[in-house]
């Protein structure tokens, strides 16, 4: 493994928690594969309720492992000693999309203050703890799992 980390920086670093939750809302201010797969994945979320769930897992479950695929690519090697953290980038930011989604859509229904308070705190906390796991990432102090699997073909499923 590296013994020093920090001297091999991601060929392409993650996105800001920023540009990804801009993505979430529609705007991609980076050509940046994440940021258009969060944007596909918040997309995804908002035409769910009215569309084939399993069609929806299908794609969703493709994005998260396109992402995987691009981070692992792009990641440098971790300290040995690395902690192993609990999800990989790309589960991180599905939820990141439906949270993003969820508060959006509270914010425009009946909803009271606490509730649309509580949607809000989710996606915030969310999005920080995406920000620390990127900085870890990439200065290699924290693993992903490794979850590899192919990614879901359409003629396959």
């Amino acid at each position: 493994m590296n013994d020093n980390p920090s001297q091999v920086p991601m060929r392409t670093p993650l996105p800001s928690k920023d540009m990804v939750l801009s993505a979430c809302a529609g705007t991609i201010v980076l050509d940046h594969p994440v940021l258009h797969a969060a944007q596909q994945l918040a997309s995804l979320y908002q035409v769910r309720e009215h569309t084939d769930a399993d069609v929806i897992d299908r794609e969703r479950a493709r994005l998260v492992c396109l992402i995987d695929a691009w981070v692992a690519a792009e990641q440098p090697p971790a300290f040995d000693a690395a902690y192993l953290h609990s999800e990989t980038v790309g589960m991180i930011i599905d939820r990141l999309a439906r949270l993003s989604v969820d508060a959006r859509a509270a914010a425009q229904g009946p909803i009271s203050v606490s509730r649309l308070r509580h949607a809000r705190h989710r996606l915030t906390e969310l999005a920080h703890a995406y920000s620390d796991l990127a900085f870890e990432i990439s200065r290699g102090t924290r693993r992903l799992p490794e979850f590899s699997h192919p990614i879901p073909d359409e003629d396959h499923v």
